[in-house]
């Protein structure tokens, strides 16, 4: 028996369970002959043998923690969950949970919902960067948005999480407002990583390759301008995997998905989350690696059993063969049961119908999200169904309304442009 694990047992022996917590730190922290991976899992096996009701808050948020960095997904949201039992205010599990796949129905289902003396739910007090990272993991974009600018309102100065503020920016086509968050954070720190995200997102409506070129200067921001930290810069700090992210949406845009899978890749080693399973995904289909972007894919269900876009994106690998589409309706459906509100899904499985040629579900099952969803994506699929069955009035009205909500969308642009020729008799696939 080696002695960490002799330490251990007499430190239960004995009930010196804190004691015994500060031990597995030590060995997940301390640099060993043996690899990260195994130090965890010993840590992990040390730390399993103290009883659960002698566990206390952070020796749950430890456990999370080496259950997560041991791919034991389930495991580690069991943990997060005990966390939020033993403290509603533990923003770190909060976060967790969500980037490893739980919706935000189940994490503010763990908050206590009776008033506080404010006569407000505790959840609706959680406006700290962290809970509005969480909200931006999860897909609450209108929340997180309203809520990162409340943070700036409160704080002009405030750098952190604000890459993925910028990020939220770019996806609702706020240029004005990603402007100026970019320009306020050059003048407050230009060395931060979460700057050079937020550049890359800036130029990537206007220069890809010069988007790209600040992703990659994220890499040796530290490099340039703290000497010490050298090339491991981005090991310090899991919040450069934003960076990895944008990283691999970009050299996806620009036809690499090779490229695109490595940086994907490098996010999961980091964080697994969503995210690097999504672009993962879809990098592998890219460059026809369908049976790796279905490992993948189902990986993430498996990490993440209750998430609906995991759901989705086992269902958008087989969508991909015409013998999968089947298989990819029951799971676009099975999305939607699990979070009946989740337009991605609606919108995948709406556009499996037309491809199959049931036009008239797909306008169904779209329209049924009109009265709840004001997004242009949405219009922008209702006008092309429309378009498909020559139905151009009524294509015209959903182009024309996708641009009122987001004036800035290509899709709606170059539908309606093809539209205007169609309703013209003119070819719009003419040079």
């Amino acid at each position: 028996m080696d002695a960490p694990k002799d330490y251990m047992a007499c430190l239960l022996d004995h009930g010196l369970y804190n004691s015994a917590q500060l031990l597995g730190q030590f060995l997940v922290s301390s640099p060993s002959g043996n690899t990260e991976t195994n130090s965890n899992v010993k840590a992990e096996n040390l730390m399993e043998g103290i009883p659960s009701k002698a566990r206390n808050l952070p020796m749950h948020l430890l456990m999370g923690k080496l259950y997560r960095n041991t791919r034991h997904t389930r495991a580690a949201v069991n943990c997060y969950k005990e966390c939020l039992r033993h403290c509603p205010y533990a923003l770190e599990a909060i976060t967790a949970m969500a980037e490893l796949g739980s919706s935000a129905k189940e994490i503010i289902s763990l908050l206590p919902q009776t008033p506080s003396r404010s006569g407000r739910a505790l959840s609706d007090h959680l406006e700290s960067g962290r809970w509005l990272q969480v909200e931006a993991i999860v897909g609450k974009n209108d929340e997180a948005l309203m809520n990162f600018e409340k943070a700036r309102s409160l704080d002009p100065y405030v750098v952190t999480y604000m890459d993925e503020y910028a990020m939220l920016l770019k996806k609702k086509s706020e240029y004005p407002k990603l402007n100026k968050l970019v320009h306020d954070l050059l003048n407050i720190d230009a060395t931060k990583p979460e700057v050079f995200v937020a550049l890359s997102v800036f130029w990537e409506r206007k220069d890809e390759r010069g988007a790209l070129s600040y992703a990659e200067k994220l890499f040796y921001a530290f490099a340039n301008y703290v000497p010490h930290f050298g090339n491991k810069s981005i090991q310090i700090d899991e919040r450069h995997v934003s960076g990895y992210i944008m990283k691999g949406n970009l050299l996806l845009s620009l036809n690499r998905p090779d490229a695109a899978a490595v940086a994907f890749r490098n996010a999961q080693e980091l964080k697994p989350d969503l995210r690097s399973y999504q672009g993962l995904v879809h990098s592998y289909l890219a460059i026809s690696k369908v049976k790796e972007a279905l490992y993948i894919a189902r990986e993430a269900m498996k990490t993440m059993p209750q998430s609906a876009k995991a759901l989705k994106l086992v269902g958008d690998v087989h969508a991909k063969s015409s013998s999968g589409r089947e298989k990819a309706k029951k799971f676009y459906e099975s999305a939607l049961r699990l979070e009946p509100g989740y337009l991605g899904a609606a919108l995948a499985l709406a556009e499996l119908h037309v491809v199959e040629g049931r036009n008239g579900e797909a306008v169904s099952l779209l329209e049924r999200y009109l009265k709840d969803w004001a997004d242009d994506s949405l219009h922008v699929k209702l006008a092309q169904v429309f378009a498909a069955t020559n139905m151009l009035q009524e294509a015209l009205s959903h182009y024309q309304a996708a641009l009122r909500i987001n004036s800035q969308s290509e899709a709606a642009k170059k539908g309606l442009d093809r539209l205007e020729k169609l309703m013209k008799g003119v070819d719009p696939d003419a040079p």
